[in-house]
């Protein structure tokens, strides 16, 4: 059964910048002072940047201080930083979890002392209040059809992420498997990151990981191309992977013989659309995430606990920007993000 969930636009129209939405007393017993909640993401990138503006907005709208962390070395400097903001008392995170199997023991004390929503990449066995973000399975499969688009008479794929058992990531690479292989929209698979699954017509050779490190992460794209020279088709998982993709084909003189799809809306990604040397990214809306889930704590902080969905899932919809879209969706970008 399809599970019900809150569906949000892509992107919330512009807010002139002397708009500020006036809200209630806060939890404080009328002190004045704004209730704080946190906004944890999984690694420093320019998605996460995007991220931040969208939350820092939503503090402003809803009366609520606003911290971002954005953790350098995963998971370890997301233990240190949730020890710290619990200690300080806030009324609330926002986390994504980069290891969310072995974060699990985090999750439960955060939840004990504090409101603890996911975003981004969720953790459903956590005790979470609700996940903000995107069907990433889903987002998978449309991934998927991208390739399919850009390669129709079949060939070879990788796949480029940061952290494979980060949960974003192993469904969005299981939904680029089952669409390439035609797996049926209601099964969902379970291939092994590193195994060559072969269909009628395309070959995922595996996937290579590089924990965040970009110079790794362009190192593994060349290796690929070194490899396998007949490579069709390089895919992006995460934000950064797609213009690392790009820089190590640009390099070896393959564009026009190499295609690139990939997530997320970095400049360097778009741009290569525009050039026609990227054929496809399915963007999530970072600035969406920030902004939705600094509305749920604010809410949450002050007693309300209606922003919460019966579902547990306040869906923001993928979607996908080609040549044809990308100018649009870039100037409406920037101005979200001024």
């Amino acid at each position: 059964m399809k599970r019900r969930h809150f569906l949000l636009p892509l992107a919330l129209p512009v807010l002139a910048a002397s708009f500020l939405v006036q809200c209630g007393p806060s939890s404080d017993g009328g002190s004045g002072k704004k209730p704080r909640v946190a906004y944890i993401g999984n690694a420093i990138a320019p998605f996460w940047t995007i991220a931040e503006k969208g939350a820092r907005k939503a503090g402003a709208e809803y009366g609520v201080e606003v911290e971002v962390r954005m953790p350098q070395d995963g998971a370890t400097d997301q233990k240190r930083m949730v020890e710290e903001l619990l200690t300080r008392g806030v009324s609330g995170i926002a986390f994504s979890p980069a290891d969310p199997k072995n974060q699990l023991d985090l999750m439960k004390t955060m939840a004990k002392q504090t409101h603890l929503i996911t975003q981004d990449s969720d953790a459903p066995e956590s005790p979470r209040l609700c996940f903000v973000g995107m069907d990433n399975y889903q987002a998978g499969r449309l991934c998927g059809k991208l390739i399919k688009e850009a390669m129709p008479d079949g060939g070879s794929v990788m796949f480029f992420v940061g952290r494979a058992g980060q949960l974003n990531a192993k469904e969005r690479r299981q939904g680029c498997v089952d669409e390439l292989l035609g797996r049926p929209e209601g099964e969902r698979h379970d291939d092994p990151p590193d195994a060559e699954v072969k269909g009628e017509k395309y070959t995922v050779l595996g996937t290579r990981t590089d924990e965040v490190d970009f110079a790794k992460a362009k190192s593994n794209v060349q290796d690929t191309i070194t490899r396998h020279p007949e490579i069709g088709c390089l895919v992006g998982l995460f934000s950064y992977n797609t213009p690392k993709i790009y820089e190590a084909v640009k390099e070896a003189g393959k564009f026009g013989k190499v295609k690139i799809v990939g997530f997320d809306e970095e400049d360097d990604t778009l741009r290569g659309i525009q050039e026609g040397n990227i054929y496809a990214t399915v963007v999530q809306n970072p600035y969406q995430y920030g902004h939705e889930s600094v509305r749920i704590l604010a809410a949450l902080a002050k007693g309300d606990k209606s922003v919460i969905p019966a579902s547990k899932f306040v869906e923001v919809p993928a979607k996908a920007v080609k040549k044809g879209d990308v100018d649009a969706f870039w100037a409406e970008l920037k101005k979200l993000v001024q």
